[in-house]
């Protein structure tokens, strides 16, 4: 017996008619919510794009939905959350628009560079002003590429082709793999400074929200120029609008706006800028690829086999579930925090799982750690589905053991990690309550709940240092909540602090407590 599948968006032909051979597919586009509610509860996968909306209340009567195959990258469009709960896998074809984003960069840095756009619509208004369209070449020039990862990787190689000089910043990949894209791998502060051209290639999370804001746009080089293929909400536009008011940027070139379509906005009437409707994917070649991947990887699924390009994590068996629910989180929130002390990017993890616990399936607590790891580079693309492909995808080697012995714990799991100059340690259990403590952090013992704004210190064992850490604290209204010291088992004449703050410190408190004598490192960590 054949899957049913509805394909609720227009797909290819070549694409559409690959699945027509192995499954019985519908076609309906642009059908009524309720229409498509009824449809969707009577398939066992559906296959959209980006018009359709899958909602929470879509996906209420899906018994027998088993997958979700967004034909694209992003699944704004998708309640995944709501698709999870009911067992639902969500897959997507994340490299799929990797050459078009590329390409479109480039396109863009041309138009702007040249001023394209600009002589285009002089012309067509009958003027001929050459001597107003003077540009700047390519060659020879700075580009500056912030995040490189697939389309940061291309956006290098198709710059070099310009002999254009490269600089990156990102914090996750190692110096090696920068040197083989013939990229100098630096700060980003460094990045801005010294390009005359500043690409972004990164997701938006958190971290990155407003990442070229007043402050970081003002260290932009003079007369230099932004583009950004990748999300709207990296650059502060009300920002980008006065660095362009004042001449500090010679011009930008943006693909995506915080609020799309960007109606009203004042960034379209600016001369200097121009801009295309989130046009980084629409090519006909990338809408064919990214077609055709999911569509194989939907027949795959059919035929039992794993997806390769899941967005979220099947339903599991809900005794299992429940039991280990509170590890996942404690896992997560321990990878979580080894990224944060790092400064390096993590090459090498190990994970122990020791007592009770080490009898259970623990790869899905592995890939819970993965993800807490990787969540500051990915976002929230990164899960438990796909951490483990992600790890290994960055060259990180992982290793795992058990062992029913654990001296001090009923459960306990432990987590090494190294990077290229340093290494750190965590352990952590869940107690009766069902709250995860972090237990154990670089052979100090500590007892540390696992969310809030932290600061941790590693420090000389002697009198003041605490003082003197809390005095600079409260120089700047900074209120301590909790405080714990943690010493060696041995006599090392080290100890390290955690204080919970209330508010997260700036980066200029934290340079100040760096500074302290008797301080070796100082670090913020937000769990």
């Amino acid at each position: 017996m054949k899957f049913k599948v509805l394909v609720s968006d227009p797909l290819p032909d070549g694409s559409l008619n690959r699945l027509k051979e192995a499954a019985d597919v519908e076609t309906c586009y642009k059908l009524p919510k309720e229409e498509l509610t009824k449809k969707v509860s009577e398939i066992e996968a559906l296959v959209v794009r980006s018009e359709t909306k899958v909602t929470k209340e879509i996906l209420e009567p899906a018994k027998r939905l088993q997958v979700i195959a967004r034909a694209g990258v992003g699944v704004d469009n998708i309640d995944v959350d709501a698709a999870t709960r009911k067992g639902i896998v969500v897959i997507n074809s994340p490299e799929g628009n990797t050459l078009a984003a590329a390409e479109h960069t480039m396109a863009l840095m041309l138009a702007m560079a040249r001023k394209v756009p600009q002589a285009y619509q002089s012309l067509r208004s009958g003027k001929w002003e050459r001597s107003r369209f003077v540009g700047t070449e390519l060659y020879g020039k700075t580009l500056g590429i912030i995040g490189l990862g697939k389309i940061g990787k291309e956006v290098a190689f198709r710059a070099r082709s310009f002999k254009m000089k490269l600089l990156g910043f990102d914090p996750f990949l190692k110096p090696e793999q920068a040197a083989e894209m013939e990229v100098n791998l630096t700060s980003l502060e460094q990045v801005l400074r010294e390009s005359d051209f500043v690409t972004i290639h990164v997701p938006l999370m958190a971290e990155t929200k407003n990442l070229l804001n007043a402050q970081t746009l003002s260290q932009m080089k003079r007369g230099s120029y932004l583009i950004n293929c990748a999300r709207g909400g990296i650059v502060d536009e009300a920002a980008l609008i006065e660095v362009l008011k004042n001449g500090h940027l010679a011009g930008a070139a943006l693909d995506v706006f915080a609020a799309e379509p960007p109606l009203g906005s004042p960034l379209l009437e600016k001369e200097e800028v121009i801009v295309t409707p989130h046009l980084g994917a629409s090519t006909q070649e990338a809408q064919e690829r990214v077609a055709a991947d999911v569509i194989e990887q939907l027949l795959e699924i059919f035929q039992g086999k794993p997806a390769r390009s899941p967005v979220n994590i099947p339903s599991l068996n809900q005794e299992k579930l429940l039991m280990l629910k509170p590890y996942l989180v404690l896992t997560e929130k321990m990878g979580i925090f080894l990224s944060q002390i790092c400064d390096q990017p993590i090459s090498e993890i190990q994970f122990c799982y020791s007592g009770e616990i080490s009898r259970e399936k623990t790869a899905i607590l592995t890939n819970a750690a993965l993800k807490g790891v990787l969540q500051k580079e990915f976002g929230e693309s990164v899960n438990f589905v796909n951490a483990f492909y992600l790890a290994n995808n960055r060259g990180i080697k992982i290793q795992e053991s058990k062992t029913m012995s654990s001296e001090r714990y009923t459960n306990l799991v432990s987590m090494a990690v190294k990077t290229s100059q340093e290494a750190h340690s965590v352990s952590g259990s869940v107690f009766e309550n069902k709250e995860g403590m972090i237990l154990e952090s670089d052979g100090y013992f500590i007892h540390l709940g696992i969310s809030g704004h932290m600061l941790l210190t590693w420090h000389e064992d002697k009198p003041g240092i605490i003082g003197k850490v809390g005095t600079c604290l409260g120089k700047y209204g900074i209120n301590i909540a909790e405080m714990q010291v943690g010493r060696a088992p041995l006599k090392t004449g080290k100890a390290v602090m955690i204080l919970s703050v209330d508010d997260l410190i700036p980066p200029k408190v934290l340079e100040e407590i760096q500074g302290l004598d008797g301080i070796e490192k100082a670090r913020v960590v937000l769990l």
